[in-house]
């Protein structure tokens, strides 16, 4: 009876536990993925993270009037390093015409970090956030994703996984022409 009782407490705790999780998730705009694989704009959650590529902070609001890939990264991430030369690539191809590629590092240390953009060449932005506080904002539930962000900060695409595949590329670069109002 007893062990009965002790599962019948554990397996309470467990739910409650994934009550909370959904929950601080759902409030924290965790959605936002799904919300654009629905075909819907939800708008991006706004941040202001400390910058890799060069002194002072980014704010990820202060990129409106411009498109915007934002991909989340980290310098351990095998797919990340196979996917990292294509945007560079995207960035060179874009940048002239008001797109802005912009790494968000997570989960990583600053060190590592600049020693995967310095053997990756990456030239466009990079932000910082070791700790990960901007991964429920998004949703990001691994490494890498990506968000493809409208002039007006709306998301009008999301990649869970790496954007590798020559399918996926093709559609970063519709979401990109999209996002542009091309």
């Amino acid at each position: 009876m007893k062990l009965a009782a002790q599962g019948v407490a554990v397996g309470l705790v467990v739910l409650l536990f994934g009550l909370l999780v959904w929950k601080l998730v759902k409030d924290e705009g965790g959605n936002v993925a799904a919300a654009a694989a629905r075909g819907e704009q939800p708008e991006a959650p706004d941040f202001t993270l400390e910058r890799l590529d060069r002194e002072g902070e980014l704010t990820l609001s202060s990129l409106r009037g411009k498109a915007v890939v934002l991909n989340f990264w980290a310098s351990w991430c095998i797919p990340c390093k196979e996917e990292t030369p294509f945007l560079e690539q995207v960035w060179r191809e874009n940048r002239d015409r008001g797109l802005v590629v912009v790494g968000l590092d997570a989960k990583d240390f600053r060190r590592d970090a600049r020693a995967f953009m310095r053997k990756y060449d990456v030239t466009y932005p990079v932000v910082y956030d070791g700790p990960g506080k901007t991964l429920s904002s998004y949703g990001v539930t691994g490494f890498p994703e990506t968000f493809v962000l409208d002039r007006e900060g709306k998301v009008v695409e999301a990649f869970v996984g790496a954007v590798n595949s020559d399918e996926d590329r093709a559609r970063l670069r519709v979401a990109i022409d999209r996002a542009l109002g091309l």
